[in-house]
């Protein structure tokens, strides 16, 4: 079944956190509605497809909504939600939360690279890129020229060194793509974070950490428990993902298996390090 692209012009791009981000971002930006990894592994257990706002009785993966317009917006309200956010703190972006930004149909829609040209003449204070992809090499260029103007942190979700759990889809973007994009982005001045979210099991922790240690700037490490937005982790847990983790190692399905993680990744990042909320925030562990 192909995917369902359909389009619309919206009021607004810019929203003001609440909930998980509050602390992270004064404002998140979604270029799209769903995400064209719906269907791909980090998308059967995203935890956006238990929101039926977004879904509207859609299957995740199955529907992608353009917002035509979204560049236009932003240079129309910057000014206001700016002006908003600095009265609190900085102005800070969240790219994105509820979508990819680099979707494989914004090389023909050019949502986010038209978002990202409008933040060059109005900047944020920080923008924060989230994607589970390498395609984000692709916008280097204005990524670039945008970290003259702000301050640009990229981070990139490599959950694991297993490239496909049992039972779930292939990946978005493959291990060895995904740090090739980080150590290609680092390599060249942009500010890159690794983030293991949500942490999968992994085979030899030790050769995978010192790996994504080498083109990183930081390591975020995010367990689905409290990390899928409900303190016990149910939403993940209605997923085919925990019985996908068992096969591989049960311990996985733990916390302690995050504080394991968190202790090796202190040994080749010390002081660069956090979990959950407070590592998206750039709070970091002190040095063990």
């Amino acid at each position: 079944m192909s995917i369902v692209i359909d389009h619309i012009s919206v009021r607004s791009i810019l929203t003001r956190t609440s909930g998980y981000l509050r602390t992270v971002s004064s404002h998140s930006l979604q270029p799209y509605i769903g995400c064209s990894y719906g269907r791909t592994m980090c998308g059967s257990s995203c935890y956006v497809q238990h929101h039926p706002f977004l879904l509207k009785k859609r299957q995740w993966g199955d529907f992608l909504t353009v917002k035509d317009n979204a560049a236009d917006v932003y240079r129309a309200t910057v000014d206001r939600e700016s002006k908003w956010a600095r009265r609190r703190g900085s102005f800070s972006i969240f790219m994105s939360s509820t979508t990819d930004p680099f979707v494989p149909h914004d090389y023909k829609y050019s949502v986010s690279r038209a978002v990202l040209d409008a933040m060059i003449s109005k900047p944020p204070d920080i923008l924060i890129i989230q994607t589970h992809t390498h395609r984000v090499v692709r916008y280097f260029t204005l990524l670039k020229k945008l970290s003259t103007r702000c301050q640009v942190r990229i981070h990139i979700s490599i959950e694991s060194d297993i490239n496909q759990l049992p039972g779930l889809p292939p990946p978005a973007s493959s291990v060895d793509k995904r740090i090739a994009a980080a150590h290609f982005l680092r390599q060249h001045g942009l500010t890159v974070i690794v983030t293991m979210a949500p942490l999968l099991p992994i085979i030899d922790p030790e050769n995978f950490i010192k790996r994504i240690a080498h083109v990183s700037d930081a390591i975020v490490i995010d367990h689905y428990i409290g990390g899928d937005g409900s303190k016990t982790g149910h939403r993940t847990k209605k997923t085919p993902l925990p019985n996908a983790i068992n096969q591989i190692d049960s311990k996985a399905n733990n916390l302690r298996y995050r504080n394991h993680i968190i202790r090796i990744a202190q040994n080749y990042k010390p002081g660069r390090v956090g979990y959950g909320v407070d590592g998206f925030a750039g709070r970091y562990l002190p040095m063990a």
